[in-house]
Formats: structure tokens, sequence, C-alpha cells
């Protein structure tokens, strides 16, 4: 009897199987059939070209893959097949102003699927509904005259951090302690958290949380998929015992309505009048904590490479940065007006944006057919577009490959041409929070240190953002006054 259940168990199985890769092969053909398709090829079938796509980033030639394409095919448009869909890759300045001015009209932004499980909402809605959510509660605090007394706060920790994690060291790895630095800043800035000994219980959870994003979705034991699961939840109880005491505290008087952003989520109504729930505000805090943890840590970090590598761009900063340090009285923080003046600082860091960003593009999915360039888009097809396209084109940046801060000096790049922050009603809300939290960054460091790499050929991957792979460890020099 026992055998009998366990071959109609195996025919099941072969029967599903075999269905759904007919349903596969059904689609990749029904979608690869219109004659008006852009040119391109499809690759294996089911897997299509995702090996090649992911393997170039591993490599830390992120951009080989689609400059190939664009060569061989002659178009600025290509098709392909990544991640088992087919996707559009959009490349130049007109493929970014159509699909950045497109958003919610023609395109919109896509998730992968396997985010929702890293991110349970509720089965009502997705993340991509919640991130629409999220943006729509961020401007209040995210634009500049919001920004600007934060500061001095975000000047506070980076000293703290830099007299804990780098002064009286000969040795350190940049890209952890960056990381360090930015979770630190956005725990004070998001939730008015800034006790080290408390942070540090989320940030090995964090690590594995991000790691499992970004991973191969397999929910086994032991995968990394798993564990970034198990850590999303830890972290979501560690941060419903936060707002549980910040409701007290705001009840008591002990925590001010505007304070920071979590008092603004739990004192403010949704569209249909009514409170956010503890858990619904959790995962809100969760995504902001994720949004500015890695993207800022890895621009810091390369900006520390490329300073190392650039004596001559370092002497410049050092200078700049100097007069702002003169200016202060002994104990002074920084303000406003002293970032400001770091017009060429704020220039290399664009430069390091150009060369090494954070993320390398992002899907969208064509929510109605269209036609681009003469070339027919059906609907539900991914949309890929990545900044290396006009960010290392030499016909938008010349010497696309030197180090040249004086190509942000006056109007700056073409539009569309630089977009390390997206562009459109995607474009990230962070920008302004970035450029502070960097420049603050690179204020304290410069004025304490010089620095070389203590490994000059380190290699750089992808995957999919850039890091050094052994961390960046570099020798520092501190000055003789700071």
């Amino acid at each position: 009897m026992e055998q009998y259940y366990l071959c109609m168990y195996l025919l099941l199985f072969v029967s599903f199987a075999t269905l759904s890769l007919f349903i596969l092969f059904y689609k990749h053909k029904t979608h690869f059939s219109n004659p008006n398709l852009p040119p391109g090829r499809t690759g294996l079938p089911f897997i299509g070209e995702t090996f090649q796509f992911i393997s170039c980033g591993w490599h830390g030639h992120p951009e080989k893959f689609i400059i190939e394409r664009v060569a061989e095919f002659s178009s600025k448009i290509f098709k392909t097949n990544i991640n088992r869909e087919p996707t559009a890759v959009f490349c130049g300045p007109a493929g970014n102003k159509f699909l950045f001015s497109n958003e919610n009209k023609l395109v919109n932004a896509t998730w992968p699927s396997h985010f929702n499980k890293i991110f349970p909402f509720s089965l009502e809605t997705s993340i991509k509904d919640e991130s629409k959510k999220l943006r729509g509660l961020l401007p209040k605090f995210l634009k500049p005259e919001s920004l600007q007394r934060y500061v001095g706060v975000m000047d506070t920790i980076a000293q703290k951090h830099f007299e804990s994690y780098w002064e009286n060291k000969d040795e350190v790895f940049v890209h952890p302690l960056a990381k360090w630095y930015t979770f630190w800043l956005a725990c004070k800035v998001f939730m008015s958290i800034d006790d080290p000994q408390y942070i540090v219980k989320f940030v090995d959870s964090f690590n594995l949380l991000v790691t499992g994003l970004l991973s191969i979705p397999i929910d086994m034991p032991g995968t990394a998929f798993n564990r970034g699961i198990k850590a999303s939840r830890y972290i979501r109880t560690e941060l419903l015992k936060v707002i549980k005491q910040r409701k007290i505290d705001l009840a008591e008087g002990k925590a001010l309505p505007n304070q920071d952003i979590l008092s603004h989520m739990m004192l403010t109504c949704t569209e249909d009048g009514q409170y956010m729930k503890e858990l619904d505000i959790a995962d809100k805090i969760l995504g902001l904590l994720v949004g500015g943890y890695d993207t800022a840590s890895i621009s810091c970090t390369f900006i520390v490479k490329y300073l190392a590598e650039l004596p001559d761009i370092y002497a410049r900063v050092y200078k700049e940065q100097m007069e702002v340090a003169k200016c202060k009285a002994p104990g002074e923080l920084l303000n406003w007006e002293d970032l400001q003046k770091m017009k060429y600082s704020w220039n290399v860091a664009c430069e390091v944006l150009r060369l090494t960003p954070p993320i390398q593009g992002t899907f969208r999915e064509a929510i109605n057919d269209f036609v681009f360039n003469g070339f027919f888009i059906p609907k539900g097809w991914k949309l890929y577009w990545s900044v290396h396209t006009t960010h290392k084109h030499p016909e938008y940046f010349p010497e696309p490959e030197k180090f040249d801060p004086s190509r942000f000096e006056g109007v700056g790049p073409a539009p569309y041409t630089y977009a390390p922050f997206g562009g459109g009603p995607r474009m990230c809300p962070g920008k302004e929070y970035a450029r502070l939290e960097i420049l603050v960054f690179m204020h304290n460091l410069v004025k304490r240190f010089k620095w070389e790499k203590l490994v000059p050929d380190e290699k750089t991957v992808v995957d999919p953002m850039p890091r050094p792979v052994l961390g960046l460890p570099i020798r520092l020099y501190p000055h003789n006054t700071t």
C-alpha cells in the first residue's frame, strides 16, 4: 500500500513538473514571437542569460554584459532573458528619460517576489505597495530644510565613531567600519538610538538580512535566504520593543512628536484616517534601515579607496576640509552652512558615485504594451536600465575611466546621463540625506588621517553591490594636529 501511494506521489510530481515546464516554454515562446521585438537573444531555455548577467558583476565588470550586446546588436535597446523573465534593456539618456518619465504610466517598479518573504507584510499588500506608502511619509523628513537640524547630530556620531574605531589604530578595514558608521547614523536619525551597545545587537542581523535578500531564494535550513528570513523576524521583534517604549515616552512627554521619523509614523494618520499598526511601523522602519545602511557605506568605502590612490585629489579635499575646520570654535559641531562650503569634496564624491555606483541599475515592468525606438515592448516584460550605459560612455563622460571631479563643476553632466540615485518619481528620496552623511564622514576622516592601501591591487566584485573583496585594509597616518 505504501508503495502504491509513493508511486502516486511520484506520478503527480512528474505531471506537475511537466506541466510547469510546458507553461514556462509556452510563455517563453509567446513573449519572444512578435517580429518587432528589439534585437537580442534569449539564452538557454528557462534560465536565459541570468548567469552571464550576474557573472560579469562577480568578475568586477557589471557593465560588460550590456556593452558587449549594444556593440553586437548596434542598438540602444536589446532583449534578453533574466531570472526567467523576458527583459528589455534600455541604454543611454533616451532610455533613461523614457523609463523615468513614464513611471506609473507605462511602467512600474518591480521587486523580486522572494523579497516578500524577508519583508513579510500583510496578505493584502506587498513590498511594492509598502514602498509607495513609505515614500509618501519620507519627504517631510528627508528634504534639505528638514535635514539641516541633523547635521550636528551626524557630526557627533561621526566623531564618536572615529574616536572609537579609527584613532590609535595602525590599520583598519574600511568597509565594515563604514557600514557600522552608516547604520549607527540611521538608528540615531530615524529612531533617536545612539547607544553602540544596543545598536550592536542589530548589526549582525542586518548583515544576514541583506545577504539573504541578494542570495538564491531557497528557503531551507542553513541557506543564506533562510538566515535572512530569521534575521528579519528578529529585527522586527526588537523594533516592536522600541515602538512600544516610544509610545510610552510620547504619552509621558519624554519623547517629542517631531523628533524623528519613528515619532512621525506613530502620530500620522494613513489615507483612511487610521493610525498605523505597530507591526506596520516596524516594517517601514526596517525598510528605511536597510535602504540607509548599505548604499552610503559603499560610497564612503570607495571614497577612501580613491583618495588613497590619488594624492593630488586628497590634497585638495584636505585643504577644503581644513578651511572649514579652522572656522570652527573648539568643540563646535558642523552645521548646514559648513557643508555648503564642501563643493570640491562633493564633486569628488559624485565622481566616486559615477565610477562605482552602489546601485548598478533597477528593473521596471511594462504595465501596457508600448513602442520605443520603433520596437514593440509587450505588457508584462521586465525593463532594465543601468547607470553604466551613460556613466562609463565616452560620449557623455570623456575618458570615462579617468577620475575627474571637474566633470561636476558648473552645470555638470547632461540630463539623464548621471543617475546614481535613479530618476523621475523613483529617484532615491534619501539623496540629500546621503550627501550629508558622506560629507560629514569625509570631513572627520581627512582632518584626522592620511592613509595608504595595504593591498594595492585589491579586487572589487559586484554581487549586486560593489565591494572590495578584502574589506579595503588601510594603514593610517594621523596628522600632527586635528
